[in-house]
């Protein structure tokens, strides 16, 4: 099979043009901007890449299927060439996944709207203690596995992000219904992506879609303390399980502990004691992760052997993968610097929900530092007022506050667009201290001049993206003090 991308050099869509070319299949892609790093890898994989979206180049490399991704829209020259020719058949890069790397393998799919990528990165670590050769496709840097794609044995299970947002332009499904999941986790589910979704009632109903198209052999696992996740419709068809703190959890997280030594819970079923965790990756949250991508590899292994689940432990004369040393995914409370005057910490949370947790979590970590909270508006949603509040009540567990610049405001009306500086007075009535910037390098100015006392003080930056540089800026200047 010969495979064009039209728009190759997104990350999505590079990764799984590589397992692609691992698989067999012949690749080539197009992209506006093909560059480093990307292009490296993709050319060092030996994906065939064409700058711009010239027709007469894609027709010529003759291939059996395009696909079309995300960021693409219609205008495209290679796009419109596809839809007005009808030559070349195309699909959404979801569909791709679910019909070429997926099939028929037992699929564990983790879906929700914090924590995917770092379930998904350790549902794939334990699959491998197992000693299984999963396949996986992780939406970021994972630090406990070789690469954040693998295409793994032909029949073993194959781990995988069910994102929510939609496929392609022409495919306004959310992505994660192309995945055939035959473990469905789902973590946890707020209203996001205010782009796509109207309400949380709306982005409810893609989810519930979801649950319809696990199989009656399937089972899904749910986080028994969310109430929204809750809510959604009961899959009566297959077999639920719930993982949380509360009581009515088939698999309880207890006896959670975190200090600056690390953080340790144990894992209960059903009222029976299954192991205890020691280990450095923060928060309650992380806890829920590890439980999740625990249960989920189990699951799935067993599904991969057509063996049958004991519900009432299943666990029993089973392996437990050891996570002690697990340092999750890149950028997720990652230290940057660890000096005795000062902590310099990057964080990918773009939600309230995400980033009030992760602070609770620094300040449970180290009660003794001032904590410094600097945030980027830069999401789809973060840059629009949906959240605005609320971004300034999670925010305000730190001691200060420094927002800065609004990615590419010009973009967003200015009765949708987030008010920073409404953000910080209402941060400021509340007792709290915070500035707002309108440039991000005046934001660093501002925290490199800051840092004349003798206070120890941590500083995390809340971006999914670079800040500007600021992050790198600052950590270099943090070095020498």
């Amino acid at each position: 099979m010969r495979v064009y991308f039209i728009g190759v050099c997104g990350t999505a869509m590079g990764n799984v043009a590589i397992l692609l070319k691992k698989q067999g299949d012949q690749v080539a892609g197009s992209d506006a901007g093909v560059y480093p790093p990307m292009s490296d890898v993709l050319r060092d994989a030996g994906i065939e890449l064409f700058e711009g979206f010239n027709q007469q180049e894609m027709l010529d490399w003759k291939p059996d299927r395009v696909v079309v991704g995300n960021a693409v829209s219609r205008g495209n020259p290679q796009v419109e060439f596809v839809l007005r020719t009808r030559l070349i058949p195309f699909v959404s890069l979801p569909q791709l996944i679910g019909e070429d790397l997926i099939g028929s393998r037992p699929s564990l799919v983790v879906a929700g709207t914090h924590g995917k990528t770092t379930t998904t990165s350790l549902a794939s670590f334990a699959l491998q203690q197992l000693g299984e050769n999963p396949g996986f496709l992780v939406g970021g840097v994972p630090l406990d596995l070789s690469s954040g794609n693998e295409l793994g044995e032909p029949n073993s299970p194959f781990v995988i992000e069910g994102d929510e947002y939609d496929s392609a332009f022409f495919d306004k499904r959310s992505k994660f219904i192309h995945y055939r999941p035959r473990i469905l986790i789902l973590n946890n589910l707020e209203f996001d992506h205010g782009d796509i979704f109207r309400d949380l009632m709306d982005i409810s109903r893609s989810f519930s879609h979801l649950l319809r198209v696990v199989p009656e052999n399937g089972f899904i696992l749910r986080n028994g303390d969310d109430q929204n996740i809750m809510s959604l419709p009961n899959a009566s068809w297959c077999e639920t399980f719930s993982i949380g703190m509360g009581e009515n959890n088939d698999f309880r997280i207890l006896e959670f502990t975190e200090n600056r030594e690390g953080v340790y819970f144990q894992l209960h079923w059903r009222g029976k004691f299954i192991t205890e965790v020691n280990w450095g990756m923060a928060g309650e949250f992380n806890a829920r992760n590890l439980a999740m991508s625990l249960l989920g590899s189990i699951l799935v292994q067993a599904a991969r052997h057509e063996r049958t689940v004991d519900a009432s432990n299943p666990f029993a004369d089973l392996q437990i993968p050891d996570y002690t040393k697990c340092k999750g995914v890149k950028r997720r409370q990652e230290i940057l610097i660890d000096q005795p005057r000062v902590v310099v910490m990057s964080d990918f949370a773009h939600h309230p929900t995400a980033i009030e947790g992760t602070l609770q979590s620094i300040r449970s970590r180290w009660p003794d530092r001032k904590i410094v909270a600097c945030f980027e508006p830069r999401s789809n949603t973060a840059v629009t007022n949906i959240f605005q509040d609320q971004f300034a009540d999670s925010l305000a567990v730190a001691d200060e506050v420094l927002l800065g610049s609004v990615h590419r405001a010009d973009k967003i009306p200015v009765a949708q667009r987030i008010n920073t500086r409404a953000m910080i007075q209402r941060m400021q009535d509340a007792g709290k201290k915070g500035t707002a910037f309108s440039d991000n390098q005046k934001l660093a100015e501002f925290l490199e001049s800051s840092l004349t006392t003798e206070e120890p003080v941590l500083v995390v930056f809340f971006s999914n993206g670079s800040f500007d540089g600021v992050m790198d800026r600052f950590s270099k200047f943090s070095k020498n003090l």
